[in-house]
């Protein structure tokens, strides 16, 4: 798979066909919509505890997914969403019957994600996996100054602007891509850098980045000019700098249907469809 964010292939190995899951476990949003599913699905195909399941079956949207793969961050179990959200980017389609068939005959995306560590100003350490993306963001209305370090090398001195964010391929479709910055294809070794809203230097819109970069970013000002760090959906407040870079040791497995896998997905948007 070489040093690539994410690498995609066959469930099967060796030109075998790919064998369908003889176990499996289905986790809900909570959703009305959602749980009326679990029901239906549970009663026809069964189920056992995620912790021995073959496959987890998430449904929701892509907030249940991303809480699922949290969840088994690192595994290596592979996790086949059906869409009973609203969004649904990182789902399958919702059908109940042959759901064996269809995981067996899944694509999957083996994707890394981020790993942060961050110091506060009164010398509090914090470490989060994320997904998506690490994004750095103020906390008032003074706007942030911040260092950037790329392999413990000054990239940029100063970066005023409402925050940063590193993104992966896989994110790089979500907050990314709303604050203008690129989409990565799925298996580029790549990280993307991205100013929010920046003022100075108001024409930079952010870098690419191998994916075996460090990234660190430093907070000026930082009593005058807080500043919190999110990690998906973990925030850290009043933090003093930020250490990012993909953590290429934890794997995450996504199953989509042929034809509709993530790359497939991530190709279309390039292309605005």
């Amino acid at each position: 798979m070489g040093s690539g964010a994410v690498a995609e292939a066959d469930v099967g190995a060796g030109g075998e066909q790919p064998t369908s899951p003889k176990s499996l476990a289905f986790l809900s949003s909570g959703a009305p919509e959602a749980e009326e599913a679990r029901e239906r699905l549970v009663a026809k195909y069964g189920e056992v505890a995620p912790e021995d399941a073959d496959c987890i079956v998430a449904l929701g949207g892509d907030g249940l997914m991303l809480r699922t793969l949290h969840r088994f961050l690192g595994d290596g179990k592979p996790i086949y969403g059906m869409n009973r959200g609203s969004v649904g980017f990182l789902m399958n389609q919702y059908r109940e019957s042959g759901l064996r068939k269809r995981i067996g005959a899944a694509k999957r995306s083996i994707i890394h994600p981020l790993l942060m560590h961050a110091v506060d100003g009164q010398g509090g350490e914090f470490r989060a996996h994320a997904i998506n993306d690490v994004s750095l963001l103020r906390q008032t209305s003074q706007i942030a100054k911040l260092r950037i370090l790329v392999n413990d090398k000054e990239a940029m001195a100063e970066l005023v602007a409402d925050g940063v964010l590193v993104a992966t391929p896989a994110g790089s479709t979500a907050y990314n891509l709303s604050a203008h910055g690129p989409i990565l294809p799925l298996n580029a070794p790549l990280m993307a850098l991205t100013p929010i809203s920046a003022f100075r230097p108001r024409r930079w819109h952010g870098a690419l980045l191998p994916d075996d970069a460090r990234v660190r970013l430093e907070v000026l000002e930082a009593d005058k000019r807080p500043v919190s760090v999110v990690a998906d959906h973990d925030e850290f407040r009043d933090v003093a700098s930020v250490d990012i870079e993909m953590d290429h040791a934890t794997s995450l497995v996504l199953l989509h249907d042929p034809g509709h896998s993530l790359e497939d997905r991530i190709l279309r948007e390039q292309f605005g469809y």
